[in-house]
C-alpha cells in the first residue's frame, strides 16, 4: 500500500519489537512509517533466514527463553501469537490465566517495558475460542497490565487485497496516553481482484498446472456465463470430490484465505482456473496477495514459501491500522519516544 507523506514518516522516531515475528509482514508494515526495528523473534529456521536476508536483522530464536531483561526498551510491541488453547481458562483470572500460552510471553515483556502501544493478530476463530473465554482472559491482562484494549476482526478483501483473509486485531494503548476511543478501519484502498496479481502464464513452469480426469467446472463456467469480478471467492468447480484443497475458483473474484497448512492437490491456497488450465497459486503470488512488495526475497523451497505466506499478516490491512493509530497523535502529544543510540 503506498502511503502518503503524512504518513510515511509519521513514526521516524519511534521504534518496535517484532515477535513471532515470521517473515516479516509487521515489520514491513511498520517500517513503512519510518519506525525502527531494534529486536525480532522467530523460532523457525527458515522463516528467520528469510527475515535476515530481506531486514539484514536475524530474529532471535524461542521467545519462551529469552528474558525480558535481553529485550531492548522499546515504543510499539508487535505480533502475531499463536493460539494455543488455554488450558487452565477459567480457574484463575486475568494475568495468570496464560501461563503456560505464548501470549504469556507477550504480557511478560509489556510488564516489563510498558511500551506505548502494543498491536496484536491472530485467526478470527480467536474470539470465539472456549466461548469467548480466551479472548477475555487476554483483554483483562492486557487492562491489567496498563492499556486500553481495542479490537475488531477485519477482512483483507476490503484492504485492496483479492483474499478472503479474517483476522482479528488487538491495538493496545498505555493509559497514560488517554486514548478512550479507538475506530477501526471499515475498508481502505481501491478493491482489486485476483486475476490483477497473476503472474504471465509464459513464465509459470508446466508441472504447476494440473491436468486430471477428474476436474469439473460448472456449466456456467465452461459457457462463459460467468464473467462478473467479485470481491470475493467464487467457487466454479471440483477436482476429485471437492473436499479441502480440491476446490476450484474463479480468477475474475478473491483468493481463499491462503493457510499454512492443509491437504488436497490446491493445498494452502485453493485452485483457479487461470486461461482454461487449473493450478495452485505461486510463491510469488501468494506474496503479493499479502501485499509483500515485488522485491521482497521469498524462500527458494515452494514448500516452505507457502507456509510462511500462510502464516504471514496481511500487510495492507496493518499498514490502514497504523494510519488510524497515528491520526489518534496520541504518540505525539503524551510521551517522548525512546531513542535507541
Amino acid at each position: 500500500m503506498e502511503l502518503s507523506d503524512d504518513y510515511a514518516k509519521s513514526l521516524a522516531n519511534f521504534n518496535f519489537i517484532d515477535l513471532f515475528a515470521g517473515i516479516g509482514g509487521f515489520h514491513l508494515a511498520l517500517s513503512s512509517f519510518g519506525a525502527k526495528c531494534v529486536f525480532a523473534s522467530e523460532w523457525d529456521k527458515y522463516a528467520q533466514e528469510v527475515y535476515e536476508r530481506n531486514f539484514n536483522l536475524k530474529p532471535a530464536g524461542d521467545i519462551t527463553k529469552i528474558s525480558a531483561d535481553d529485550i531492548p526498551k522499546h515504543d510499539i510491541l508487535c505480533g502475531g501469537f499463536p493460539c494455543q488453547a488455554f488450558s487452565i481458562s477459567g480457574k484463575q483470572k486475568g494475568f495468570e490465566d496464560t501461563r503456560g500460552t505464548l501470549f504469556f510471553d507477550i504480557a511478560r515483556i509489556l510488564e516489563a517495558h510498558q511500551p506505548k502501544i502494543a498491536f496484536l493478530e491472530n485467526v478470527a476463530n480467536f474470539a470465539k475460542h472456549d466461548n469467548g473465554n480466551t479472548l477475555n482472559i487476554v483483554l483483562e491482562s492486557l487492562s491489567n497490565l496498563g492499556y486500553d484494549v481495542f479490537y475488531k476482526v477485519l477482512n483483507a478483501s476490503n484492504f485492496g487485497l483479492p483474499q478472503a483473509r479474517e483476522r482479528i486485531y488487538i491495538v493496545c494503548f498505555k493509559k497514560s496516553l488517554e486514548v478512550t476511543k479507538f475506530k477501526f478501519p471499515e475498508k481502505d484502498g481501491t478493491q482489486t481482484i485476483l486475476k490483477d496479481h497473476l503472474i504471465s502464464e509464459h513464465e509459470i513452469d508446466k508441472d504447476f498446472y494440473i491436468v486430471r480426469d477428474d476436474i469439473h467446472l460448472s456449466d456456467k463456467f465452461k459457457n462463459q456465463l460467468f464473467e462478473q469480478t467479485s470481491f470475493k471467492p467464487v467457487r466454479i468447480g471440483t477436482v476429485n470430490k471437492g473436499g479441502q484443497g480440491e476446490r476450484i475458483y474463479d480468477i475474475n473474484g478473491h483468493a481463499i484465505t491462503l493457510s499454512a497448512y492443509g491437504g488436497g492437490i490446491g493445498a494452502k491456497t485453493g485452485l483457479y482456473s487461470i486461461n482454461g488450465k487449473i493450478r495452485k497459486l505461486l510463491p510469488t503470488e501468494c506474496s503479493r496477495i499479502m501485499g509483500f512488495p515485488n522485491n521482497f526475497e521469498i524462500a527458494t523451497s515452494n514448500s516452505q514459501a507457502y507456509k510462511q505466506f500462510g502464516n504471514s499478516v496481511a500487510i495492507n490491512v496493518v499498514q490502514s491500522i497504523l494510519k488510524r493509530i497515528v491520526d489518534t497523535k496520541c504518540l505525539t502529544l503524551k510521551e517522548e519516544p525512546i531513542l535507541v543510540q
